[in-house]
Formats: C-alpha cells, sequence, structure tokens
C-alpha cells in the first residue's frame, strides 16, 4: 500500500529534470545555474513555495539555492578528485522541491576536471646496482608517476635526461597503463665511470602542464640476471567492510631465481591512491597486506593497487592487487521525510497530498564462510519488521524449501525462527561447492499472515587444507626412472620437468619448486613457477656421471603446505657407457638365468628319479608276484581257450605222475606260459583230473626258473632301451637350458636406451 502510494505521488509530483556541468574547485557562492527560469518558476513564489534543496544520500551538502534570484550556487569547496577518485565521470545527484503545490524536480551537476594536480612519482628517489657486464638492450622497470586529474590533464608524456648510457623505453599494456623501462643503450664501464644520476619527468596536459620529477641514481657493480617474479599477475580478493584493524586482506610472494642478496625480495607499493594508503599496511619483508583504517562498502567498493617486488640490486616486477569490499548489514533502514503538511485540514478530501516518505531497507544478504567450518555455527542474520500490533507484527523466519546439489536446502543451512540467525548445518568444502543461494522467507502471525522473502547468498573461502599433489616423478622416488642428459648439454638446456597439482584456490594453489638438495648444486636449476630443470652452466667432463635430485613443491597458503619428489639424472649418451648399471644388468641376467636353469635340472632330475623309482617299483612288485597255481582238481576244456591260443598235450611224453597245458601265441615272440599244478598224489585218474605228487612239483619248479630267467633277458632289453631315451631327453633340456642363457645375454649387449 505504502508502495503504491509513493509510487502515484512522485508521479504526480516529478514534472522534470534539470543538468548542469562546471568546474571543479569553484569558490563558495559561484552561479551554477538559474534553476527557476531553467523550470519555468516565478522568482517571487520560490519563498512562499518554501523552495529548497535535498542533498538525498550526498554526504555534503554541495549546492544551494537563492531564493532571491533562483540561482544555484555553491554551497561547499568541489573537490573531483575527492568526491569520485579516478572514475571518468563525476555527477552529483540532489532534489530541487517546492510545495503548494508539492512538485519534485531531479537535477544533477556534472563536475568537470581542472588541471589541479601535478604528477606524483611514489618516492623521490630510484636506485639500482647494475653490474658493468650487462648487456645492451637490458631493461630496468620504473614505476610510473600518478596523476589524479583525468583525461586530458593526466600524464601524456615523460622525458629522461639526456645521457650515454640510457634511454626511456614506454608501452602500453592491456589496461591502458603506461609500462616505463630504462634500457640500457651503451655498456657500462665501471673503471671509467661508477655511478650514474639521471632525472625522470612526467608532464601532464592541462593548460599550463605540470610536471613531477624524479631522480634515478645507478650504481654501476662488477655481475643479478634474474627480476623476481611474482606467483600471479593480478590478486583479487574480497574483503567484508566490517573487517577489524589489523585483518590479514592477501599476501603477495615473489621469487628471485639468484641467490644470496640478488634474491632477497622487498615488498612496496608502487601505485596506490591516498585514501588506500591510509586503509592498508604492506609488509616489505613478508608480502603481507593488511587493513588498517575503517572500510565502508557505501564509500568505496573496489580498491586498487600495485605492488612492487624488489631484489637486492635494484631489478623488479609488479603485481596488481584489486580489494572488492562485500557489503554487510551494517546499516539501519533508513526513514526520510520528503515533505510533510502539518497540520492536515480536517476537510482534506481523500486522496490529497500530505507528504513524501523515502524508505531504503536490505534487497539481499551475503554471508561469508571459511570452510572446514564447525557445525552449528553462525552465519549471518537476518531482520524483518512488521508495525502491526501483538501478533499481527510478530515475525516468524524459515527458509525457503529447495534443493542444493540434490540436497535438501535443510542439510546446509538451518534459521532461528524467532530472531533469524542462520546456522551452518555441516561443515562446507570449498573444493565441492563455493558458493549457493537461499530464499528466507519471513510471515507475520495475523489472519490471514502476510508474508515476504529475501535472499541470502552464501560465499565459501577457500583454506589451505590440501597439500600439493606430485605427478610427475613419482613422490616415493624409482631408482630406474633415470633421466638422460647428453654429455653435451649446454647451459639452459631442458633436462626434466616436475609436474604438480593443488586442489585448493587462489593464493592457496600457487606452486613453486625449489632444489633442496642436489649432488652439484651448481649444475642445475628449476623454474620457480613452471618446473622445468635445465642445466645453469655447460657440462664439463669432471661433473659426477650420476646427479640426485630432491625437489620441493610448495604452495602460498598460510601456512604453506609442500611434498617433494627425487629425480636421478643420468650425464650420458648410451647406458652401456654406465659400467655400475652395465654390472647390475649383468648380474641381473645373470641370476635370471640361474634361476631358470635351476627350475629346469631340478625339473628334469625329479622326473627322472620319478621315472626310475616308477620302474623298479614294477620290477620288485613282478618279483614278489604270486605263482600262478591252482589247487585242487583242475580241468580246462579246449573250447574255453583264447581263440588265438595253440594247445600242447605232453601226455605221451611226459611221466604219467604229473601233466601240464601250455598256450602259445600264434604270431607272437613273447610266448605267455601257463603252467598247472596239481595238489593231487596220485597219477591221472580215470575222470582226467590231476594230483599233486612230490616229485612233480620239483620238475615244477625248476621250469618256473628257466621260464624266469627267459622274461629276465627280454626285460633288461626293455630297461635299458628306456634309459637311453630319458638319457638323450635330458640332454635335450639341457641344452634348451644353456640356449636360453646364451640368447639373454646376446640381449643384453645391446640395451635399449631408459627414459
Amino acid at each position: 500500500m505504502f508502495g503504491l502510494l509513493f509510487f502515484v505521488m512522485v508521479a504526480h509530483t516529478a514534472y522534470g529534470d534539470v543538468s548542469y556541468s562546471f568546474p571543479e574547485e569553484m569558490k563558495r557562492g559561484s552561479v551554477i545555474g538559474n534553476i527557476a527560469k531553467d523550470l519555468g518558476f516565478d522568482v517571487n513564489r520560490l519563498s512562499s513555495r518554501k523552495a529548497r534543496i535535498d542533498a538525498e544520500g550526498n554526504r555534503k551538502r554541495y549546492c544551494d539555492i537563492n531564493l532571491n534570484t533562483g540561482e544555484l550556487t555553491v554551497a561547499e569547496r568541489i573537490d573531483r578528485e575527492e568526491i569520485c577518485g579516478d572514475r571518468l565521470s563525476c555527477v552529483l545527484k540532489f532534489e530541487f522541491m517546492l510545495e503548494d503545490p508539492l512538485e519534485l524536480h531531479h537535477v544533477s551537476v556534472q563536475i568537470q576536471d581542472i588541471n589541479d594536480n601535478s604528477p606524483v612519482f611514489s618516492k623521490n628517489l630510484i636506485t639500482f646496482e647494475i653490474r658493468e657486464s650487462a648487456v645492451r638492450g637490458s631493461r630496468y622497470r620504473l614505476n610510473a608517476a600518478h596523476d589524479a586529474d583525468i583525461g586530458q590533464n593526466a600524464i601524456q608524456r615523460y622525458s629522461l635526461q639526456k645521457n650515454d648510457n640510457f634511454q626511456l623505453s614506454i608501452n602500453s599494456n592491456v589496461d591502458g597503463e603506461k609500462k616505463l623501462e630504462l634500457m640500457l643503450e651503451k655498456e657500462l664501464d665501471r673503471e671509467q665511470q661508477n655511478e650514474v644520476t639521471l632525472i625522470l619527468t612526467a608532464v601532464d596536459g592541462g593548460t599550463p602542464p605540470r610536471s613531477g620529477t624524479v631522480a634515478i641514481h645507478v650504481t654501476v657493480l662488477d655481475a643479478n640476471d634474474n627480476a623476481p617474479v611474482f606467483s600471479q599477475a593480478v590478486y583479487k580478493v574480497s574483503l567484508p567492510e566490517n573487517s577489524p584493524l589489523d585483518t590479514l586482506v592477501v599476501t603477495v610472494s615473489a621469487t628471485d631465481a639468484d641467490e644470496g642478496q640478488n634474491g632477497e625480495v622487498t615488498y612496496e607499493f608502487s601505485r596506490i591512491s591516498e585514501r588506500a594508503r591510509k586503509l592498508f599496511y604492506l609488509n616489505k619483508s613478508t608480502g603481507e597486506i593488511r587493513v588498517t583504517g575503517a572500510l565502508d562498502f557505501e564509500y568505496e567498493a573496489i580498491y586498487e593497487i600495485l605492488v612492487e617486488g624488489k631484489d637486492g640490486f635494484g631489478l623488479s616486477s609488479d603485481a596488481k592487487v584489486v580489494i572488492e569490499l562485500a557489503d554487510v548489514n551494517d546499516n539501519a533502514p533508513e526513514i526520510r521525510v520528503k515533505s510533510l503538511r502539518s497540520p492536515v485540514p480536517e476537510n482534506a478530501l481523500t486522496g490529497t497530498e500530505v507528504g513524501i516518505i523515502n524508505v531504503q531497507e536490505e534487497q539481499s544478504y551475503r554471508a561469508h564462510v571459511q570452510e572446514n567450518n564447525k557445525p552449528g555455527s553462525s552465519i549471518c542474520s537476518v531482520s524483518a519488521t512488521d508495525p502491526d500490533w501483538r501478533q499481527n507484527g510478530t515475525v516468524v523466519y524459515s527458509l525457503f524449501s529447495s534443493d542444493l546439489n540434490g540436497a535438501p536446502v535443510s542439510s546446509f543451512l538451518s534459521i532461528n525462527g524467532d530472531t533469524g540467525v542462520i546456522h551452518a548445518v555441516r561443515s562446507f568444502d570449498y573444493e565441492q561447492l563455493k558458493s549457493f543461494k537461499v530464499l528466507v522467507l519471513t510471515r507475520d502471525n495475523g489472519s490471514p499472515p502476510l508474508s515476504s522473502n529475501v535472499t541470502a547468498s552464501v560465499f565459501i573461502t577457500d583454506e589451505n587444507d590440501n597439500s600439493p599433489q606430485i605427478l610427475y616423478p613419482s613422490p616415493e622416488g624409482n631408482s630406474f626412472m633415470t633421466e638422460m642428459v647428453p654429455k653435451a648439454a649446454q647451459a639452459r638446456s631442458l633436462v626434466s620437468k616436475v609436474i604438480a597439482v593443488d586442489a585448493d584456490s587462489g593464493q592457496n594453489a600457487w606452486l613453486s619448486y625449489h632444489i633442496i638438495k642436489a649432488t652439484d648444486p651448481g649444475l642445475f636449476t628449476i623454474g620457480v613457477h613452471s618446473g622445468e630443470i635445465r642445466t645453469q652452466r655447460d657440462i664439463s667432463e669432471s661433473d659426477s656421471m650420476k646427479q640426485n635430485l630432491i625437489v620441493s613443491v610448495r604452495d602460498n597458503g598460510q601456512p604453506s603446505l609442500s611434498a617433494t619428489c627425487a629425480l636421478y639424472l643420468l650425464i650420458s649418451d648410451n647406458l652401456a657407457e654406465v659400467p655400475e648399471l652395465k654390472d647390475m644388468s649383468r648380474d641381473e641376467s645373470s641370476s635370471k638365468l640361474t634361476f631358470y636353469l635351476i627350475i629346469a635340472l631340478v625339473s628334469v632330475s625329479t622326473f627322472f628319479l620319478t621315472f626310475i623309482i616308477i620302474i623298479l617299483a614294477v620290477r620288485f612288485c613282478r618279483r614278489r608276484k604270486p605263482r600262478l597255481l591252482f589247487d585242487g582238481a583242475v580241468a580246462i576244456p579246449s573250447a574255453y581257450l583264447p581263440p588265438n591260443y595253440a594247445e600242447v598235450e605232453g601226455a605221451g611224453t611226459l611221466r604219467s605222475t604229473y601233466n601240464y597245458d601250455a598256450y602259445l601265441t600264434t604270431g607272437s615272440r613273447t610266448s605267455d606260459v601257463k603252467f598247472v599244478r596239481s595238489y593231487n598224489e596220485g597219477t591221472l585218474t580215470a575222470d582226467l583230473t590231476l594230483k599233486n605228487t612230490p616229485s612233480a612239483a620239483d620238475d615244477l619248479e625248476g621250469l618256473e626258473a628257466e621260464v624266469n630267467e627267459f622274461f629276465q633277458v627280454g626285460q633288461t632289453k626293455s630297461f635299458f632301451k628306456k634309459m637311453f631315451l630319458i638319457f638323450w631327453g635330458y640332454r635335450l633340456l639341457l641344452l634348451t637350458a644353456c640356449f636360453l642363457m646364451v640368447l639373454e645375454m646376446l640381449t643384453f649387449s645391446h640395451p635399449s636406451r631408459c627414459l
């Protein structure tokens, strides 16, 4: 209802807008323009209509109106640089109001820049220490000057005092900022001149032009070839506006590949506004930027600062730091009464305008949470008011039911229904979830209940909770992962590369590589940010053939986490030239061949002995086998004989006291003899049966001995035949094993190169 009423009143009262443009730094009382004439008002009625200027949200009342003339005048000193900083457009907005009838007009004043600021360098003296061995074309970075003015009144050109050794090089980067470098045009000679003093001048384009100067002092030394390198070109951070003093904003880090004093990096602001200098402090040794003043999102939301990293002899580089302030709910709602008719006549008609009220309440909330937070910790609080009475004005808070990453919002956040305090239900992981939004609902206890809503954005801040992970080489180290370095490798030759990643983000994931131990510390170097291992000088004959390096990979978190790995480098053109590796390989090959030969010998011997044991066992069993004797009377009719057997009857040739049958195979050289022994003591009876008698048994045993002797001769031949075959099989296996050994040795004599 109030919102609709406000809209209608504005629509009826805002009849037109007017704008002016005038230069900054005008004296108080200076006329900007005649607003009454421009809007078509009667000057004589300005007082009776209570004409006035409403400064709206401006902190100062920069303009006023002369009720006698209708002129808009300067009320306060207007400094464009103080009001708008480096912004190209600077506009003051306010409202011109009258009553009877009520009217509201928007007025905007464009502030023009004048050339009231001179170019200023960050320091009065720039010093360099340059070795006389520096080659022609060497460049040394200079900090650009800063001019608070804009456009044509800003810096337009630089000039360097004429000299024999240096000239000024000027380039522009992608942002349009000028990059200054002192370029060596002619080599230095310390014996002739050990110091050089130059004057650098910056000139703007104003009328008349303004200028600023800085002295450059160069000390010539007898040889620093590496400038510091920042881990990132741009550091971008978000900082809550209510951050207390001494809060760590960010830590800039630059490394120098040089050693000793040449590699010691110090930090300083190379470009910073006066307001930012009062709010932030930079530690020269550690690169930490901390808060030293009260931050205010409503005054300035973004600060851009240039930080210079400089080594002990003047080589430097810079990085940009962008600090974005995050708005927090630190301002109570403002209710502004634009106009109020008091008292109101009792006969006033419905719809009569009695005043204008402007209320500014939050549209959204922002909360920043450090990852790995404790479950149950409070994140932020939302606040809503209801002007109704008792239960109609009692506010209850709740979270809109929705899903986040497939899980209900209630598994991430909870809200106190009475106070509006939002709590974290779980511990957040930045690597899994960086930010999310929830909708907070508020309703009263009236009938029917009225409700409203607001969006709360939650941002997870990264924490350095992941160590660098080395992908190559293996962190555990493997002595067989050897990198070959040719003997003819020259300085700066690429040898290998360490590859690592970090699961964190931002500066917590900025990795730097360092050699912490080496066989020859001066032979190899590693790229601080690339991980590339290169030769620092040419390979010489006196260098050890085997070089071991221990590399540490560190992130830029606070505190820093690290991981290490080992690299084994071999200075050689061929593995065959390395006695240790050759002997080791031969030993390994010999050991393998010996192992194979032992297996072959054991296998063949086992087979041979097993076969011998089986044969002996069979022979022993045959010697111990019972004779095929039959007790009692035996009668074998010829009809039951095998078809290939012939009958031999000895009834007419042997004594009548015994009888036997012999069965011979028809066509076989090995005869089967089957003898029958009778246990009857009589002679052959009428029923054709045999009876055993002592004399017959003796004669039968003699015949058995003769038969066994016959068998012994045949089996002996078969046994020697089998032994002969086994002997040659055994020799064949031995020859095969020897052939494998020779083949392995021939293979080793031409080894392949290992990488």
